[in-house]
């Protein structure tokens, strides 16, 4: 009898101390935290804003996750010795005639059991609440970012805290910084930590922050440095160091902003060299003034858009490669329009540039007509691949875009190409030769109208291959090529005919004056501007940058 009562009672010390232990790991909720709670399930709707805020500002991760909880509405009130307690719920079920729910506390999340539905009252959230909510949660959410493997998230993560700039956030920053070893995310980070201190440091620690703030030339901290240069409060020191580093910043941004305009501006001359390299070769070896080049690069363009959407439909696992595939079938598709434009009713005309000119500004119509009616008068929309997604940064305030170095790329090894076939093979041979003297090349054995054939769907392929890139990084429509034809011609006269050398510096040299002049004219005056430039040089110099020479230059 005596040791069934021993171990009865141990059985209750057992539970007991148990019991003890549990309490010990839910402390009781601070006073203030304890009066938020008792305002939550009040009517005021500025006491229950007012509570959140003091709930959140607790930054316990604990209470962050009650916050969650109370947004999604599974936050009930129940009353029990004549007090209200806040739960929050679980599942819910059915046990005979009547609704029950799991329940657990609102702080530890322990487990209270399952209780009939109709003893508990819903605290609600309305659309105000949630809203007094969102930025503790978003800020939970970012901090936790901070340990992402993805590099990019982590920048992210650290460019919010920044905006942010709440003081309770240094400390994760620090730490954050400490373990960094991006470089690029060590710069948020740093960027994110002077942010906060400038926002809630001592007169000390905003001077030292505005300073950190210049020499990581911060663009997005220039307001909050105008208003501290502007703040009658603020010591000499304070308004000192922002005034010095605002004047860093400016011109660190001078120098971001024109390497971007020169590499828009390189983006921009690869297209337009990708259009002109075929169009200089055929004007400079037939005489023909192809009006119809533009369209035939809005057919490379479309067959983009086809092909993308075969490998959406058919292979979705490999969508990424679809641009791959697509490169040298929007060469192909233009090159093979070129050739029966050529050999169906340009080779008839030859020596007679005025109807070639009608002719090929008829056809331009009519595969414009054609991609509307095939693919309707809006706009189509081509994805880019996520290998030419985002950018790379090379200076801080400076990101270039994965797809115009792609382009830049593509541009440079379609040069080196062009020079292969023009100077180290015996077809580049046979076009330099036709393009010199036609009646003396065709008594040698040399079948010119297979070059000129060859020669135009060339051309037309290199054209196709402009539409493939440019939908990297403009609009898909019907009239895409009239965009840039007229700026073809004036990179193909201004370099001088048939000459790839003065192709190449002239599409980078105007490509380069129109990023330059679009921000000062405006795209349409810059235009005009542009071309009143090209008039102006052609009246010192006619024959372009690289005069022809040879039998045909005296012809």
């Amino acid at each position: 009898m005596i040791s069934r009562l021993t171990v009865l009672l141990s059985l209750v010390a057992w539970l007991a101390a148990g019991a003890a232990g549990h309490a010990a790991a839910a402390p009781a909720a601070s006073p203030e935290v304890a009066a938020a709670l008792t305002d939550l399930t009040g009517d005021d709707a500025d006491k229950r804003e007012a509570a959140v805020t003091v709930i959140g500002q607790t930054r316990d991760p604990k209470w962050i996750q009650f916050l969650s909880a109370l947004r999604d509405g599974s936050v009930y009130a129940r009353t029990r010795a004549g007090q209200t307690e806040l739960v929050v719920g679980g599942s819910k079920a059915t046990k005979g005639d009547q609704d029950v729910i799991d329940i657990s506390a609102a702080y530890d999340r322990a487990s209270l059991g399952t209780v009939p539905l109709t003893d508990l009252k819903e605290v609600p959230a309305d659309r105000r609440l949630r809203l007094a909510i969102k930025p503790f949660l978003d800020a939970d959410e970012t901090q936790a970012q901070l340990a992402d493997p993805d590099a990019a998230v982590r920048r992210g993560a650290a460019v919010k805290l920044g905006n942010q700039a709440v003081a309770t956030a240094a400390p994760v920053v620090e730490d954050a910084l400490k373990k960094e070893s991006d470089r690029w995310v060590r710069h948020a980070l740093a960027e994110a930590l002077a942010l906060i201190h400038l926002a809630n440091g001592t007169p000390a620690q905003r001077a030292s922050a505005a300073r950190s703030l210049g020499d990581l030339h911060s663009e997005s901290a220039v307001p909050a440095l105008q208003r501290l240069v502007t703040d009658s409060t603020a010591s000499p020191a304070e308004r000192g160091a922002a005034m010095h580093a605002i004047r860093g910043i400016e011109r660190w941004g001078l120098l971001t902003r024109t390497v971007e305009t020169l590499f828009q501006g390189a983006s921009l001359g690869s297209i337009l060299l990708l259009m002109a390299l075929g169009l200089a070769v055929v004007f400079g070896l037939m005489g023909v003034i192809n009006m119809a080049h533009g369209e035939l690069m809005a057919l490379g363009a479309y067959a983009t858009f086809v092909v993308q959407n075969w490998f959406r439909a058919a292979w979705p696992a490999h969508f990424d490669s679809y641009f791959l595939v697509a490169l040298p079938v929007s060469f192909l598709v233009a090159a093979a329009v070129g050739l029966v434009l050529e050999r169906g009713v340009i080779r008839l005309l030859y020596g007679r540039p005025l109807e070639t000119l009608l002719l090929t500004w008829g056809a331009s119509l009519i595969i414009q007509q054609g991609l509307r009616l095939w693919f309707g008068a809006a706009n189509v929309d081509v994805s880019s691949p996520s290998w030419l997604s985002g950018g790379v940064p090379v200076m801080v305030g400076l990101t270039l875009p994965y797809n115009r170095v792609f382009i830049i790329g593509l541009a440079a090894v379609s040069v080196a190409a062009m020079y292969w076939l023009l100077f180290r093979t015996s077809a580049g041979l046979r076009i330099r030769a036709v393009t010199q003297n036609r009646a003396m090349s065709s008594c040698l054995g040399v079948r010119a109208g297979v070059v000129d054939a060859t020669t135009f769907a060339f051309g037309a392929g290199l054209a196709g291959l402009a539409g493939c890139a440019l939908t990297q990084i403009g609009n898909v429509g019907p009239s895409l090529g009239q965009n840039y034809i007229v700026d073809s011609f004036m990179v193909v006269v201004t370099g001088g005919v048939g000459k790839l050398a003065g192709t190449i510096l002239a599409s980078a040299g105007l490509g380069s004056l129109t990023k330059g002049i679009e921000p000062a004219l405006g795209a349409v005056f810059g235009k005009v501007a542009i071309l009143v430039g090209v008039i102006l040089f052609l009246q010192r110099r006619p024959a372009g940058l690289f005069a022809t020479r040879g039998r045909n230059a005296e012809a």
